[in-house]
């Protein structure tokens, strides 16, 4: 036997230095039988356990001599450390670990013979260390271990690993600076649950505040503005006279609308004479004569009473080319910041919004306490833009970098389904409804939802005029005119009728067609159209065609009836058009009309007239360039049957249709209108 202390006693053993020693048996770390293969230990701590006393702790061990046997102890199948009272088996008579004098009865050996049984790691009582300190050969811990109890019985309790009892002797600052932390901890998450626990109502509390003091200032405005309107609308008698007011920004274009516009106001002022008639325009570079005579040239209108003009600085709000992005929404915000300039400069009695801009229609209604209503030539968003961008089709209203990605489809389809949603809750708002055209109809009802006061009125259309135009079988000239009316708009899709005109020229050099030439017939709104001119000038010089092509700018009537007269085929290309008087007039002066197959002009205009063709229909390039080589292949009395139809259909279309169906509409704008007299 060695005693302790040896130089090489491992990490483990040092944790109990310092303590009452004792020595080291040799036969009870190794044993004594020779055919023990036991793994040799190689941790001075298991010797300290084997070794120690109730009450002692062994300093350190070291590992066994080469030569001695490296088993566990064992002696005709007694375990170590199972001896009487716990003593040394080899020394049986001892109670308590001494040096055993007894050497070992052979050297080891690894020959064959029968292998003694492994016996449980077993130690004295008060110590917890387990077979995982022992070394590298084994590193399972042992599950139970025996413990004397009260009585001589022993018990078994599971074994406690090194590291909880290493954390169990941890200094007391430590657990305290735990302890500590844990508090710190809890009280902020304490903290947190309780303003967690005041964001719901803090929110309701200051969203209720918010609409209360919302609702109080509309009311103050609102009577603000009422006494502004009781005011503006004494007469110098004294009486009280109806102001009726016209929301069109560009009232000084050329187009359709502008037309319905003078017509109207003609209707109103036949039928009501003694009201007031208000056009709030954005037209502030011209005097509003200079307007008066430009409906004239243009249109050949002259209103019988006066018309008071109300001019606006931010017409720009509604400007398209403001928005490069999200551009209906950025033009109908910008409506509504125009439309509260015009309702503090004049508050009407009745107020008709002419040109589509729904969001000004609750502002009125609410604010200025009018009676609204709205002629709808074309709704802001239709279900078949919804379509065109769930269908990742490419059009002027969907960009090509938007088709091909997904992601942006979606967005955009979101985006287009609540701006739907608010335009119909905007539009629910007016007290009558009128639309131009069947497929208009068709979208209103479907947004707005305002069917029992929703009437088609179609625009007026001066038919009266060209129908006096003479109805010639063949040209004067040998040269086919192809004429298109209409503003130089993106959705007017100018460019596909010089592309398909510049097909029909490829056509005509093998099929010798008659000369022919393109007239482009528009109004211009603003630089924006100016330079769309520019971009078609361009295109029509790329595809060649420039000496075939001609530009005519807001011209006078007389121009264009000399025009319609000449002309051989109208052309129009508007996807969806909403209605087109452009083609009625075209039809009226006995022009051919070729127009898109879709919208307005498919429902309404080129329809069969007593089973007779009124004109034709197209989509596409080739398709409008096959129609018009067919039609100009025609003979000459094929085209006048249809040319007469064509005119014999269009007295639906005109300014006296108009003016009963209009008055008819907003006769219930009037019904509280007790000053209006017949």
């Amino acid at each position: 036997c060695r005693s302790p202390g040896s130089p090489t006693a491992g990490r483990e053993g040092a944790a109990w230095r310092g303590s009452q020693s004792g020595p080291l048996c040799a036969n009870s770390l190794w044993g004594s039988a020779p055919d023990s293969r036991a793994p040799r230990i190689r941790n001075a701590a298991a010797a300290a356990v084997v070794n120690s006393a109730p009450g002692k702790s062994i300093p350190d061990a070291q590992e066994p001599p080469i030569g001695f046997n490296r088993g566990w102890g064992t002696r005709a199948g007694v375990s170590v450390g199972e001896g009487a009272e716990g003593g040394c088996t080899d020394c049986p008579s001892q109670a308590t670990p001494s040096l055993c004098p007894t050497p070992p009865t052979a050297p080891p050996t690894r020959g064959p013979g029968p292998r003694a049984p492994r016996g449980k790691f077993v130690h004295s009582p008060g110590d917890s260390i387990g077979w995982r300190a022992v070394g590298s050969y084994y590193r399972q811990p042992i599950e139970v271990h025996s413990r004397p109890r009260v009585g001589g019985r022993s018990a078994a309790r599971p074994q406690e690993p090194i590291e909880k009892r290493n954390d169990e002797t941890l200094p007391e600052f430590e657990g305290r600076r735990k302890m500590a932390a844990a508090e710190k901890g809890w009280c902020l998450c304490e903290l947190l649950r309780f303003f967690y626990s005041l964001i719901f109502p803090w929110l309701f509390v200051c969203g209720t505040l918010f609409v209360c003091l919302l609702i109080i200032v509309l009311w103050r405005l609102r009577l603000l503005l009422q006494r502004k309107k009781k005011s503006a609308s004494s007469s110098k008698t004294g009486k009280h006279q109806t102001v009726i007011a016209f929301f069109h920004p560009y009232c000084n274009a050329g187009g359709g609308g502008e037309r319905v516009l003078w017509c109207a106001l003609r209707a109103l002022q036949k039928k009501y004479p003694e009201a007031l008639y208000v056009v709030y325009t954005g037209d502030a570079d011209v005097s509003g004569q200079q307007i008066l005579e430009g409906a004239f040239r243009r249109f050949n209108i002259r209103l019988t009473r006066p018309v008071k003009f109300v001019f606006l600085r931010k017409r720009y709000l509604v400007e398209d080319s403001l928005y490069p992005h999200f551009t209906l929404l950025g033009q109908s915000l910008g409506s509504i910041f125009l439309g509260w300039e015009a309702l503090m400069q004049c508050v009407p009695d009745v107020y008709i919004d002419s040109m589509g801009y729904a969001f000004t229609l609750p502002l009125f209604k609410y604010l200025g306490g009018c009676r609204v209503g709205s002629y709808v030539h074309y709704p802001t968003i239709s279900t078949d833009m919804l379509s065109v961008v769930k269908n990742q089709n490419v059009g002027f209203n969907n960009a090509a970098f938007i088709t091909r990605n997904p992601f942006l489809s979606k967005v955009k389809l979101i985006y287009y389904y609540l701006f739907a949603f608010m335009y119909g809750l905007v539009g629910s708002c007016s007290d009558i409804v009128m639309v131009n055209s069947s497929w208009t109809l068709n979208h209103i009802l479907s947004l707005w939802k305002v069917g029992n006061c929703t009437n088609i009125v179609y625009p007026p259309c001066d038919v009266q005029t060209f129908l006096d135009l003479p109805l010639h079988e063949e040209k004067a000239t040998s040269e086919h005119l192809v004429v298109s009316i209409g503003q130089f708009r993106p959705e007017k899709n100018h460019p596909l009728q010089i592309r398909a005109f510049a097909k029909l020229l490829n056509k005509k050099e093998s099929e010798s067609l008659p000369p022919l030439k393109l007239v482009l017939i528009g109004g211009c709104r603003n630089q924006d159209d100016e330079l769309r001119v520019n971009q078609l000038r361009r295109l029509a010089e790329d595809l060649g065609v420039q000496e075939d092509v001609e530009f005519k700018i807001n011209i006078p009537f007389d121009e264009l009836k000399n025009y319609l007269s000449e002309a051989t085929v109208g052309l129009h290309t508007m996807w969806n058009e909403h209605f087109g008087i452009g083609i009625v007039e075209c039809m009226a002066a006995g022009t051919i009309v070729l127009a898109h197959d879709s919208g307005g002009p498919k429902l309404d205009i080129v329809v069969p007239y007593h089973g007779e063709r009124t004109g034709f229909l197209a989509e596409s390039e080739e398709g409008y360039a096959e129609t018009m080589a067919h039609i100009l292949s025609m003979s000459a009395e094929q085209r006048l049957q249809i040319r007469n139809s064509a005119r014999a259909s269009v007295s639906r279309f005109s300014d006296q249709e108009f003016e009963v169906t209009f008055l008819s509409s907003v006769e219930r704008l009037f019904q509280k209108c007790h000053t209006c007299t017949n």
